[in-house]
């Protein structure tokens, strides 16, 4: 099974020089490629000195994440495509247990190996976890990650088990099923982009697995950290976009109109906070997402179904009134 390890890269030579090593020395039998959205550091110039072996692919622009890879990707010819963000570390046999489940399962379109913490490396990392899902309303949440709260690895996640999503720090995805739907949807740009092509990779009957026999460490938030209020803006506009495109009937206004609801009350904490910054991006999430509604009404034609998409209702409610802070608490 032919496979690329894609690393995307934009003015990130220190992450290149720290993580690219580990990705080269124990990827053995795939390509790796470093893809530059048009970088202006010499991060390229870098990896041809270093790294002889590593192919690069030069994107155009900056189209973030989600444009990104899809033009990274577009000729490419291997049978799994790894997307790898610049801030994992691998480690030694990560390819081959997630390799073996897309051998073994025709039905496996899309997965993620452990994702644990590389600067607390017994917890698991905020960005995937031991796996993801969504509630109803959809907000995202992970096997060994709810919110804010993040699990201590015990052993606990070991096993090969179906998710709703895939991490994109670091996404194995076959290709011939990403080309099926279109790539990753660019009106996206960063955050939420791959919970949204892993719903469409099910809506056509694939299934998505998290392999625990696979680790990778994650900085995280080495693009944008938590305290940068243009994640708190895609992450709150992207949210409201994804329902609209995939959840089907009328259900879906309800839901967006609840979104709408607790992201005022969001909002105003931020405020008592004193991180208008955050507030006004909520503010800035929702004007933007008014003015992509008629474009992602368009695209709610193709993309929406009945696909259960949640595992409870609300992992609002549970987390922060019924105190359930860890996923084998969920009810």
């Amino acid at each position: 099974m032919t496979t690329a390890v894609v690393i995307l890269n934009w003015n990130g030579k220190a992450l290149l020089e720290q993580f690219l090593p580990s990705v080269v020395q124990y990827s053995e039998g795939a390509t790796v490629y470093v893809a530059d959205n048009a970088s202006t550091d010499d991060s390229l110039a870098y990896v041809s000195a270093h790294f002889p072996t590593v192919q690069i692919i030069k994107n155009t622009e900056n189209g973030g994440y989600a444009k990104g890879y899809n033009d990274a990707l577009a000729n490419l010819s291997e049978e799994i495509f790894v997307l790898l963000n610049s801030d994992v570390a691998v480690t030694e046999n990560w390819l081959a247990p997630v390799l073996s489940a897309f051998k073994n399962d025709d039905q496996l379109v899309a997965a993620q190996p452990k994702i644990l913490d590389f600067n607390k490396k017994t917890h698991f990392e905020y960005a995937g976890a031991a796996g993801g899902f969504v509630d109803k309303l959809g907000y995202p949440y992970c096997r060994g990650r709810i919110f804010n709260t993040l699990e201590e690895d015990r052993g606990q996640y070991n096993d090969t088990t179906t998710i709703f999503w895939a991490s994109g720090a670091c996404l194995f995805v076959s290709s011939h099923a990403f080309r099926a739907v279109g790539g990753l949807d660019a009106d996206f740009f960063a955050h939420q982009e791959e919970i949204d092509l892993c719903w469409r990779l099910q809506a056509k009957g694939g299934i998505v697995k998290y392999v625990g026999a696979s680790t990778v460490f994650h900085v995280g938030g080495a693009t944008l950290g938590a305290a940068n209020a243009q994640k708190t803006f895609y992450n709150f506009r992207n949210t409201l976009l994804m329902l609209v495109k995939n959840v089907k009937g009328s259900v879906v206004w309800w839901r967006i109109f609840q979104r709408l609801v607790l992201d005022a009350f969001a909002g105003i904490q931020f405020l008592l906070q004193g991180k208008g910054n955050h507030f006004f991006a909520i503010l800035r999430a929702h004007f933007s997402f008014y003015a992509l509604l008629p474009k992602f009404l368009r695209k709610r034609k193709n993309w929406a179904s009945n696909l259960k998409y949640s595992e409870i209702n609300s992992v609002v409610i549970a987390y922060f009134l019924k105190g359930e802070k860890f996923y084998n608490q969920l009810k």
